[in-house]
C-alpha cells in the first residue's frame, strides 16, 4: 500500500513541476456540487493546488439550488435549449442563490480545509460585463427562424481580471458567481462553462477544466477519447457524434484553446479528487482537448 502511495506521488513530482505558478480556471458543476463527500474533496484538492504552487480560479454553476428555491418560492421555471428564460423575479432569485448561498458555501468549505478562498460575482470589479443573449431558433428550414427573448440571460462582452490578478497574487482562490453587468447597470444571469471560458483566455491561464457529470467526449462507438485536437473536434461536432448538452461544453473548451488557453478538459466530477487524478496522472481520466 505504501509503496502504491509513493509511486503515485512520484508519478505527479513532473506535473507539480510543470504547473508550478500556472493559472488554471476550474468550472465547479454538475454531481460534484451536491454530494457532501465529493464537495469535500473538491474543497481539499483546490487547496492543494494553491499550496503547491498554482494558482487555482473556480467559477460555479448552482442549476439544482436555483431549481429548489424558486419550487419553494412557487416560481416556475421555463428553459430553451437549455436555458433557463429569466424574468426580473427569477433573476433576483438567481442572483441570491449564486452570489450569496452557493457562493459562500464554497468559499466556506475551501477555508474549512486551510485554504483562503474569496468569493465575488461577476458585478465585483466589473469582473464580467454582459449583454443580453439573442436565441435564434430554427425547426424548419423552410421557415423564418424564431427570436427568442431569454430575458435576462446574457452573454460576456468584457472581462476585467484586475480583482483576480490581485487576489491570487495575495494568496487568495477568486470564487466566482456567473452573474455579468450590463452596460446600463442591469444584472444578468449567464452560462458558468461560458464564463470559465472567457476568463480563462483573459487571464491567459494554461488549462481550463470543466467538472460535468460525464467521462468526457466519447467516439462513435462510446469510446472515452483521452486527447483531442480542435480539427477532429469539429469534424465530430459536423457529424453529430457530439450532441445534447456537451456541444455548449466543446463549444466553450474550443473558444478557449483557440485563443491561447495551451488544454481544455472536461472530466466526470462524480469521481473523487477527479481534478488532482486528471492533471497529476500520467493517464488523467477525462478528455483533454488540444489546438
Amino acid at each position: 500500500m505504501r509503496s502504491s502511495v509513493a509511486d503515485i506521488l512520484t508519478e505527479s513530482l513532473p506535473y507539480i513541476r510543470r504547473f508550478y505558478g500556472m493559472t488554471i480556471v476550474i468550472k465547479y458543476g454538475g454531481h460534484a456540487m451536491v454530494d457532501a463527500r465529493l464537495k469535500e474533496d473538491f474543497a481539499r484538492d483546490i487547496t492543494l493546488l494553491k499550496f503547491i504552487g498554482i494558482n487555482p480560479v473556480v467559477v460555479h454553476g448552482g442549476g439544482p439550488q436555483i431549481n429548489q428555491v424558486l419550487e419553494q418560492m412557487g416560481i416556475s421555471s421555463k428553459f430553451v435549449r437549455g436555458m433557463r428564460l429569466t424574468d426580473e423575479p427569477t433573476m433576483d432569485v438567481v442572483e441570491m442563490v449564486l452570489g450569496g448561498k452557493v457562493n459562500k458555501a464554497i468559499v466556506a468549505q475551501i477555508n474549512r480545509q486551510g485554504g483562503k478562498a474569496v468569493g465575488l460575482s461577476g458585478k465585483d470589479g466589473e469582473l464580467i460585463k454582459a449583454q443580453k443573449l439573442q436565441i435564434v431558433h430554427q425547426t424548419n428550414e423552410n421557415e423564418p427562424p424564431e427570436i427568442i427573448d431569454p430575458g435576462l440571460v446574457g452573454q460576456v462582452t468584457q472581462i476585467n481580471p484586475g480583482i483576480i490578478d490581485t487576489l491570487t497574487s495575495q494568496g487568495f482562490v477568486p470564487i466566482i458567481a456567473p452573474v455579468g453587468t450590463g452596460d446600463q447597470g442591469e444584472t444578468y444571469n449567464i452560462n458558468a462553462d461560458l464564463v470559465a471560458s472567457q476568463i480563462a483566455i483573459a487571464l491567459k491561464a494554461g488549462r481550463l477544466i470543466l467538472i460535468t457529470d460525464v467521462d468526457g467526449i466519447m467516439d462513435a462507438e462510446s469510446r472515452l477519447i483521452s486527447t483531442i485536437d480542435t480539427t477532429q473536434t469539429v469534424q465530430m461536432l459536423k457529424a453529430d457524434i457530439i450532441s445534447g448538452g456537451m456541444i455548449p461544453k466543446i463549444e466553450c473548451a474550443l473558444e478557449a484553446v483557440r485563443n491561447g488557453t495551451e488544454k481544455a478538459h472536461i472530466i466526470n466530477g462524480k469521481r473523487r479528487h477527479a481534478l488532482l487524478l486528471e492533471l497529476f496522472t500520467d493517464s488523467g481520466i477525462g478528455t483533454e482537448v488540444i489546438q
